[in-house]
């Protein structure tokens, strides 16, 4: 599944709740289903700077892909960097770097954290680019 048709499942997802109570439970439900982080790779150097909360990233190059895995300390950020890893994991550094990721303001996401959480699910997105373009100077 391309990375656009991922972002307007999550459109569509959050589109079917009129509170954003209901929104933000299904951003913590999201979280439940990350493909955790492996002990070994929670080190400081794989921690997201600029979030409020502990960040861990993770991510590997298979078969010309790149693969996230994520861990976070904080229930609601956990969900957020679900999302990210479901839409930007599995894709080629080329696709990932093209993605606009304008998704996040068409479900009202930035308006409804807080300026350190908003912060946050910036730089994971950086992070998430920057290592795709890590793996794409390697190749």
């Amino acid at each position: 599944m391309k990375i656009e048709e991922i972002e307007n499942e999550i459109i569509d997802e959050f589109s079917m709740f009129d509170e954003w109570m209901g929104k933000y439970e299904h951003i913590i439900e999201m979280g439940k289903s990350l493909p955790l982080i492996e002990e070994k790779y929670k080190t400081d150097d794989r921690l997201i700077k600029g979030c409020q909360s502990k960040v861990w990233l993770h991510s590997e190059l298979k078969d010309g892909k790149i693969f996230f895995t994520a861990d976070s300390d904080a229930i609601i950020t956990k969900g957020l960097v679900a999302m990210m890893v479901r839409v930007l994991s599995g894709h080629t550094s080329d696709e990932i770097l093209a993605a606009k990721m304008d998704f996040v303001e068409k479900i009202g996401l930035k308006e409804h954290l807080s300026p350190t959480r908003a912060n946050g699910l910036v730089n994971m997105i950086k992070q998430m680019k920057l290592d795709s373009l890590a793996y794409k100077a390697k190749v």
